[in-house]
């Protein structure tokens, strides 16, 4: 008698531990910690210059911005940081991209950058991708993401942000040390680790979880 209340409460568990693990990530949708938009209508990209000609945009893309007008020397660490600890690690997820915006006539020095970058590693760089404009062109983009954020007298910066596809900034509203987070300091391994990589994390997660929902209500 006690062999089979034992072998039905395997059973059991065989069969509701499943329910109860798919019921715990089902409802999970719904609660999950989606990342703060912090400014909306960010400016669109699309009549900028580019490295190749061809036409890069916001919409549609989850983008990690940066501002580097005449100051590439001084980005190059930074742009080693962010390749290897973001742009490595979610290069591969669909419609992401890195953008940064760069003063015109400039553009060998991007190159020189790239091949730096492509030194020693299969990975494609192609969604490294490089807009190019006047130093007020750059100030003017910039001051559409409407952050506590300054560019330096040569319209650049070591923060970096996160457009999602709608052209919405997003970041944190609840830092433990600045309240509010609009971007990420690149020339902080430490911020990047810390901060950076978990709300890249949550950005696309989220829109996994968007597809999946609208693919399920797709097949009903």
């Amino acid at each position: 008698m006690r062999a089979e209340v034992k072998k039905y409460i395997v059973l059991g568990m065989l069969f509701i531990f499943p329910l109860v693990v798919y019921l715990f990530f089902a409802s999970g949708i719904n609660n999950f910690a989606r990342l703060p938009i912090l400014t909306e209508n960010v400016p669109e990209i699309s009549h900028w210059a580019t490295l190749n000609g061809s036409t890069n945009q916001f919409d549609g893309m989850i983008s990690i911005v940066g501002f580097w007008g005449s100051d590439l020397e001084l980005r190059k660490g930074d742009a080693f940081n962010l390749n290897q600890k973001i742009y490595k690690r979610f290069y591969q997820f669909d419609d992401f991209q890195f953008v940064m915006a760069v003063e015109v006539g400039l553009e060998d020095n991007v190159k020189q950058i790239l091949a730096e970058l492509q030194t020693g590693s299969a990975t494609d760089l192609s969604k490294w991708k490089f807009i190019f404009g006047t130093k007020e062109q750059i100030e003017d983009l910039f001051k559409g993401f409407q952050t506590d954020i300054t560019l330096n007298e040569n319209a650049s910066t070591a923060t970096v942000f996160i457009i999602d596809r709608a052209r919405k900034l997003r970041g944190r509203d609840d830092d433990e040390e600045v309240g509010t987070l609009y971007g990420y300091n690149t020339s902080s391994v430490a911020e990047i680790n810390k901060k950076m990589t978990d709300d890249v994390k949550v950005i696309l997660a989220e829109y996994r979880l968007a597809l999946k929902k609208n693919n399920s209500n797709r097949a009903k």
